[in-house]
């Protein structure tokens, strides 16, 4: 069961009503998409990043780039919105945030989203992205799959994908609220109800038909659940999420396989955060702490060496 006792800061408190004042019913796509682009306010603007908008093989994106960067390491940044919503527009400045404590540039994709584009338009734009990202001279294990929300599971469905089919793999997974497990059945949806101030069982469900619906793929199906995957053989993985949210359940599950996979799994679970924490960054103390365990666990894992300020 969620802590309902955790002292939460009073930026934290704000995240959450930023987060509640959303209210559109699902089914209204063009509203949702709407309000969803509001999010990106919940994150200050990081200083020392500067943009550029890039063709990454067929994928638009963002380029962003801390001053004090490591060039020879990049993240390959998949956003939320369930396939539906939001864009690396939203995304941009956290991942600025996210870039700067790491010490590396970041890759914010804008993939095709659902209903328009189903499964698997998200994961072949994500590859495509890895692909120019090592035409462009950055070696595999230079890369770090990193999302949140749906795009947590595509920085690991990724990594899957390419072990399949035998090729180079990223040097890690960051795997941010992902959503790991399309059953939508674990006891937290329930359980979480009161506390996730974004996501619900019915947007959920909504958000599932609108990327596999009528399709052939079961929400069991190990290319779509996570939970049902085999994780042998993936990269370092970090995966984090808010202990208030919905999916909070299912996340944990997720790092309990890759461990029993054999998989070297760094976990961080952020006490009374919410889904998508991370949308908070530069504003929210604890959503700051996770970035700086998430840059220390990455710094630590692979080598990398980010200038001098």
């Amino acid at each position: 069961m969620t802590d309902r006792t955790v002292t939460l800061s009073p930026q934290a408190l704000a995240f959450e009503q930023l987060l509640a004042a959303g209210g559109t019913p699902p089914g209204q796509i063009d509203a949702i998409r709407l309000g969803a682009e509001r999010l990106h306010l919940a994150a200050s603007e990081p200083e020392g990043v500067t943009y550029r908008e890039v063709d990454a093989n067929g994928v638009p994106a963002i380029w962003a780039q801390p001053k004090t960067a490591d060039n020879s390491f990049v993240l390959l940044h998949a956003h939320a919105g369930g396939s539906v919503t939001t864009s690396a527009a939203v995304d941009r400045k956290l991942a600025g945030h996210i870039a700067t404590a790491v010490g590396v540039p970041a890759l914010v994709l804008d993939y095709r989203r659902a209903p328009e584009h189903k499964y698997p338009a998200q994961v072949d734009d994500v590859d495509a992205a890895f692909e120019w990202l090592l035409s462009q001279g950055f070696a595999a294990e230079n890369i770090i799959t990193i999302g949140h929300s749906i795009g947590g599971f595509l920085s690991a469905a990724v990594a899957l994908r390419r072990r399949d089919a035998g090729k180079s793999l990223p040097g890690a997974v960051v795997s941010i609220s992902p959503w790991c497990d399309l059953e939508i059945a674990n006891p937290a949806i329930e359980a979480n109800a009161g506390t996730d101030k974004l996501l619900s069982r019915q947007i959920l469900e909504f958000f599932r038909d609108a990327w596999v619906g009528g399709t052939d793929v079961a929400f069991d199906d190990v290319r779509i659940n996570l939970n049902k995957a085999d994780l042998a053989g993936l990269p370092p993985t970090l995966v984090s999420w808010g202990t208030y949210e919905v999916l909070a359940g299912e996340d944990e599950i997720f790092a309990e396989r890759l461990k029993a996979a054999g998989v070297r799994t760094e976990v961080l679970p952020v006490a009374g955060g919410q889904h998508s924490y991370v949308w908070a960054a530069g504003r929210v103390p604890e959503s700051d702490a996770a970035i700086a365990h998430i840059a220390k666990w990455l710094r630590a894992t692979l080598p990398i060496k980010p200038k001098a300020a």
